[in-house]
């Protein structure tokens, strides 16, 4: 239960940040080699994070669409014919 919580609370948009300035950090290549893991650890951490709270947001989108269709209405089309 407490990890559902956690992941409720998760702001997307700073563990994007996060990530992005991790690999940024990383890919200079000036850390050692444990700081190097513990960025590693910290980025596999966030991305998780980030692809589950993505795909909740995919189910509530397709929860949405699918509800949508059901009260899609047909376009009304008149058929006239003249003589």
């Amino acid at each position: 239960m407490q990890k559902a919580k956690k992941n409720a609370e998760f702001d997307f948009e700073k563990g994007l940040t996060e990530l992005e300035k991790i690999v940024t950090q990383m890919e200079q290549g000036n850390s050692t080699l444990e700081v190097s893991l513990e960025q590693f650890g910290k980025a596999v951490h966030l991305l998780k994070q980030c692809q589950t709270t993505l795909k909740k947001a995919d189910q509530r989108v397709q929860i949405l669409l699918n509800k949508n269709q059901k009260d899609i209405l047909e376009p009304f089309t008149v058929n006239e014919t003249r003589s």
